[in-house]
């Protein structure tokens, strides 16, 4: 038996010499010969879309190209990388702290949905991944959002998914006598601004059968998302890392509160309110209804396979939401899906993973430079509002980091205390009463990162 035992561990080393000494594809990353596996190896990645990650029967050349890929990897390190769902949106943070409660020996990462990584970190959850982030296919927003001192707990990787933006009623624009086509030549020309929007706005909230009731408001949608949008675009931000490290907040700078007081301005004129016993999302539905030229939402809720907007009758477009002065940079706000290493592995387990989830994560060998972003996108609106708005939101210049989500979700920190409060309430006085909570807050997490 024993004799049996050593061929077999001979096997497995004579396997790793050669992969060691095999020359990588071209375009493929050099072998680490360090981190060939002598016994084979499992590394799991948790999400909550990817179902039993089986590979599809008739891949695309580019599918099949990442498939050889990852096969390259498996041969090459004898170890076996799987991306898998566990649990869902609602569930799988929980899935990651019952791991880290009784681990079970098994290698493994998980992809949490940004409202959840705060608590995870500030609870102990997760391990600092120890690893160098220089290549271009990290996510710098995500790294810096969930670095604390020297530590990084959270990353991501490839370009960030563009968030808020402006969609628009073609039809109701159209009975307007507005150009829709004009919105995306001021949007080009730099020249969309919050008076250009605002005009509109004036145009499209209409009483249509003049009986003192309007019928057909300027705009709809997220309110949180407007705020957001006009805060940071306006070179605000709600809490900010100063010269020294530390996290404070900063929702109180002017530039945080004129853009508050001008959304305030359009709710109060152009906006359409929840109406009475309404669920939290019934904007969604009064978009589709066509109650509003104007919505301010997600990119998911159109861009999207099987979006919200799927069934939509009316034709919609879509801008990035308008600057304050002319030839302001176009924005929107981050929110990643975040990658966590439980904090039960040791230092050497912590690597492993790290560097296995690097391959893993690489752009398919060849296809670094694709348009696969693209997608189904053409199928649910104009050229204009995927060649023009979407690519340009997918730019790292248009990318703004939300340093709310290090703290908790927008709507723990911010939502009673600010947001929901200022289309009837004064954003100096909710910023002067919310102060010491957040700068509470700001305090247990600077003590955390001094550690």
């Amino acid at each position: 038996m024993k004799k049996l035992v050593a061929l077999l561990l001979a096997g497995l080393m004579l396997f790793a010499n050669i992969a060691a000494l095999a020359e990588a594809p071209e375009g493929y990353p050099e072998v680490v010969t360090e981190m060939i596996q002598a016994e084979p190896t499992t590394i799991t990645i948790y999400d909550y879309w990817s179902g039993d990650g089986a590979r599809k029967a008739e891949p695309s050349e580019e599918e099949q190209a990442t498939y050889d890929y990852r096969d390259w990897i498996e041969s090459t390190y004898n170890v076996k990388v799987q991306q898998i769902q566990g649990g869902d949106w609602g569930t799988c943070a929980e899935v990651m702290i019952n791991f880290n409660s009784a681990p079970d020996g098994t290698l493994n990462a998980y992809i949490v949905e940004p409202g959840k990584v705060a608590s995870l970190i500030a609870n102990g959850m997760a391990a600092d991944w120890n690893y160098e982030f220089t290549a271009e296919k990290w996510n710098q927003s995500t790294i810096t959002t969930y670095t604390k001192g020297d530590a990084v707990y959270g990353v991501s990787t490839g370009v960030t998914e563009p968030r808020g933006c402006v969609y628009f009623n073609k039809r109701i624009l159209a009975d307007a006598g507005i150009d829709y086509e004009t919105i995306y030549d001021m949007q080009a020309a730099g020249t969309w601004t919050w008076a250009a929007w605002e005009d509109l706005l004036k145009k499209t909230t209409l009483d249509t059968d003049n009986d003192g009731v309007i019928d057909i408001y300027g705009v709809g949608g997220s309110g949180d998302d407007m705020y957001n949008l006009a805060v940071f675009g306006n070179g605000g931000a709600y809490f900010s890392v100063n010269e020294e490290g530390k996290l404070e907040p900063t929702m109180g700078s002017e530039a945080a509160i004129e853009a508050m007081n001008w959304g305030k301005t359009i709710q109060a004129n152009y906006w359409k309110h929840t109406p009475t016993d309404a669920a939290w999302d019934w904007y969604k539905q009064a978009w589709k209804n066509g109650e509003f030229a104007f919505y301010v939402y997600q990119t998911y809720g159109g861009y999207n396979d099987n979006s919200e907007m799927a069934d939509m009758e009316d034709e919609w477009g879509c801008v990035a939401f308008p600057v304050p002065n002319e030839g302001d940079q176009y924005i929107h706000v981050a929110s990643e899906n975040v990658t966590l290493i439980p904090s039960c592995y040791t230092a050497e387990e912590v690597q492993k993973i790290a560097f296995f989830y690097d391959l893993w994560t690489n752009p398919t060998p060849g296809y670094e430079d694709d348009d696969n972003w693209i997608g189904n996108k053409y199928n649910y609106t104009d050229d204009r509002a995927v060649d023009e708005t979407y690519a340009m939101l997918r730019e790292v210049e248009s990318v703004r980091v939300n340093m709310v989500n290090a703290l908790g979700t927008s709507n723990d920190v911010l939502g009673n205390s600010l947001l929901w409060g200022l289309a009837g309430g004064d954003p100096a006085a909710l910023v002067e009463a919310g102060m010491p909570a957040w700068q509470a807050a700001c305090d247990t997490y600077n003590g955390v990162a001094a550690q």
